[in-house]
């Protein structure tokens, strides 16, 4: 199943290969909402910005607003509360801010677009005004290979509290886009672009195919006149009290299933029917009332084998409602200690068979094992366990534990992978509601478990994870070269190279060359899940950038002067490197 078919239909239908560019907006058009404003919350509470800078601050924008100071001017202000401080601090708080804020403001259709563009191996971009620290962990994670933005300047490795002009606002990300199309040779006319705001009029204009999304009133109306298609979606923003009630609604049913469950103990003293009617009476009326479809495939693996470990990828509060609809009965789950001390709740998980361990206590867990080891030897369930250890905040692949692993070795069954697809746009991490989505899972087939030992179970963790990445598509993606410096780090090295060519009077010609990435790699190039650091994966999101290595104006570099080639003399190998690095940028 493609999700979200009637969002991707366009791009489904368009000619494959990297000639086609899209590029993409960020605030307002992959996330819901303005990412400054948490970035701003986010300064305030570290003690970058203090209280009684916010009135100028908010004079700034005013004045932003009412025209009567451009960007460029605005950025400049705004980032003097930097001046000072490590650009290495920043590297790390723009991973946290993203964990904690903006990943769950991504709009699913949005990821869906990014998806089937970078699966048609078309050049995918993210052009926006924001900061390096604002979108890269976003489009790392997304899998987006070119990033354009506004830099800050960097000297010793700490804000200058100035810009790198020119940022990329209005013709600036025009200018930023006719530089992926003339590296990556691909064909304006032919290109899209995707903005929720008319402030990206000019590079709306500039393509051959611009595609509002959320567009504000000022744009729609542009749209409306000008033929453009708009689309408009409403998974993310807002929380309505009909949203509230769903959520609390679905939660009260696993109680209410619970205790529907009680009677059946009382009259036939089976707690396995018990725990298999509040289980199935669970994932009915929880189902109708969140919204929540599923679209399934292989459902025959889930009684082909039993009894058997289930693996499942972690992804969302929402996964424990498509694993009760697809499991039905017979069943033992393992879950965190904490959960034991939510009252009521954790009363209610331990009834239906769930283990509670302690993960900080390996030996503890060992022990609290055993009980699963014998319900599957002896009562003939099956245990459902999330290898990854906690929720993602994507849907990339985390690194997998060996506890379920071990599971199966001890109690001699197989291990069946369940791969749930987008739970995340039903419940992402860190957000309460539930809203209502289809939900594609693939059963795979059995993997049989009766050959492995306990000495060789990180090739079988590995190769299980294997075909967990495989259908996610994430297979390509988990290796990746990392260039030696941050975006912005590599921005203060410019700067140096431009002070130093200031002193000799000598201009500057480029001297390293772009390496054009693999056409194959790029088109499965979409999401990274090994856990790297901050500085790494702000890195690696860069890598495929083109940027110009002279100047900082985003002019061309001018040839040397007679006078300035006197003075540098060269080998001619070397000048020959020179000619094809410049022609290269």
């Amino acid at each position: 199943m493609q999700l979200y078919p009637r969002v991707v239909k366009e791009v489904e239908q368009s000619p494959e290969g990297p000639q086609i560019a899209a590029f993409f907006d960020f605030d307002g058009t992959i996330i819901y909402g303005y990412s400054a404003t948490k970035f701003l919350r986010e300064q305030i509470k570290r003690g970058d910005v203090k209280y009684r800078q916010l009135p100028e601050l908010v004079s700034i924008m005013t004045k932003f607003s009412m025209g009567t100071m451009d960007f460029s001017a605005m950025m400049t202000e705004t980032s003097g509360a930097l001046k000072g401080i490590k650009e290495s601090d920043y590297l790390e708080f723009g991973e946290e801010l993203y964990k904690k804020h903006l990943a769950k403001l991504i709009y699913p259709e949005s990821r869906a677009l990014i998806e089937a563009h970078l699966k048609k191996g078309h050049t995918v971009a993210l052009v926006s005004a924001a900061t390096p620290y604002q979108v890269m962990p976003a489009a790392r994670d997304l899998g987006i290979p070119h990033v354009m933005c506004t830099h800050l300047e960097i000297h010793n490795g700490k804000f200058t509290g100035d810009v790198i002009r020119p940022t990329c606002y209005g013709m600036g990300k025009v200018a930023a886009a006719e530089k992926i199309l003339a590296a990556e040779g691909a064909i304006r006319e032919e290109s899209f672009f995707y903005s929720d705001s008319d402030e990206d009029i000019q590079l709306l204009e500039y393509v051959g195919k611009p595609r509002p999304l959320n567009p504000n009133s000022r744009l729609r109306a542009i749209s409306r006149g000008r033929g453009w298609p708009v689309q408009d979606f409403n998974s993310r923003g807002k929380v309505g009290i009909k949203d509230y009630l769903r959520t609390f609604a679905m939660q009260g049913t696993m109680v209410g299933s619970a205790l529907a469950g009680l009677p059946i103990y009382a009259l036939t003293g089976s707690l396995r029917k018990s725990r298999n009617f509040s289980t199935s009476l669970f994932a009915d009326v929880a189902g109708a009332i969140s919204g929540m479809e599923l679209d399934v495939e292989g459902e025959e693996y889930v009684w082909s084998d039993r009894p058997c470990v289930f693996v499942f990828n972690h992804q969302s509060q929402a996964d424990m409602l498509v694993l009760a609809a697809l499991l039905r009965r017979d069943m033992a789950g393992v879950g965190k200690k904490e959960i034991g001390n939510v009252p009521i709740l954790g009363k209610v998980i331990e009834y239906a068979g769930t283990v509670l361990i302690d993960r900080e206590n390996t030996s503890s867990a060992v022990e609290a094992m055993q009980p699963l080891v014998d319900v599957m030897r002896n009562e003939g369930r099956c245990v459902c366990i999330a290898p990854e250890g906690t929720r993602s905040t994507s849907t990339n692949l985390g690194r997998f534990k060996k506890g379920a692993f071990h599971l199966a070795i001890q109690a001699e069954v197989p291990v069946v992978p369940i791969v749930i697809h987008n739970a995340i746009d039903v419940s992402p991490r860190g957000q309460f509601v539930m809203r209502p989505a289809t939900v594609k899972v693939t059963i795979l087939p059995p993997v049989d478990t009766s050959e492995w030992r306990a000495e060789t179970v990180d090739e079988h963790v590995d190769y299980v994870r294997d075909m967990f990445l495989e259908e996610l598509d994430q297979m390509v993606l988990q290796q990746g070269t990392m260039p030696a410096k941050s975006p912005a780090a590599a921005t203060a090295v410019l700067i140096e190279d431009k002070k130093k060519a200031a002193k000799k009077k000598v201009k500057r010609r480029p001297t390293t060359s772009l390496k054009k990435t693999n056409l194959q790699t790029k088109r499965r190039r979409r999401k990274t899940a090994p856990k790297v650091s901050a500085k790494s994966v702000n890195q690696g999101v860069e890598q495929a950038t083109p940027k110009p290595k002279a100047k900082l104006t985003g002019k061309p570099t001018a040839k040397p002067t007679k006078s300035a080639k006197k003075k540098t003399k060269r080998p001619s190998s070397t000048k020959k490197t020179t000619k094809r690095s410049a022609k290269t940028s």
